[in-house]
């Protein structure tokens, strides 16, 4: 094998380890952002873990179910003040929530029915 042959063998050789570095990276960065996904749906302390476990290295997937959470847990603190109905309407809050718990489990983007959407424009800066 003379010289040319060799280096590009070991041109070949160190793209495919960069690849294969850069694939395990994005598994890497996949599965931190579904672990902060749905740590943010485990009560207020869970939230704040993930708020700061996404600082360091955001993630897309993260964020989305940060500012998600943010919103149910204002909406059913705020509901949790009115009699009856809020109570009520924090039965509703619950379902969202198991809603949007079933769609961190998946890695999906899922919004939340009727106010995601706001959720995601309010709290675009987390």
């Amino acid at each position: 094998m003379n010289m040319s042959e060799e280096k590009q063998t070991n041109d070949t050789s160190n793209e495919a380890k960069e690849t294969a570095t850069h694939s395990a990276d994005a598994v890497k960065k996949a599965n931190d952002g579904k672990n902060v996904a749905i740590i943010a749906h485990v009560t207020l302390i869970g939230w704040v873990i993930a708020l700061v476990m996404n600082n360091g290295d955001k993630t897309e997937l993260g964020s989305f179910y940060i500012r998600q959470m943010l919103g149910l847990i204002i909406l059913s603190i705020v509901f949790a003040f009115i009699p009856i109905v809020g109570w009520i309407l924090n039965l509703l809050m619950f379902v969202l929530w198991i809603m949007s718990l079933i769609g961190a489990l998946s890695g999906e983007k899922k919004l939340t029915p009727v106010l995601g959407e706001h959720f995601q424009k309010w709290f675009s800066s987390i």
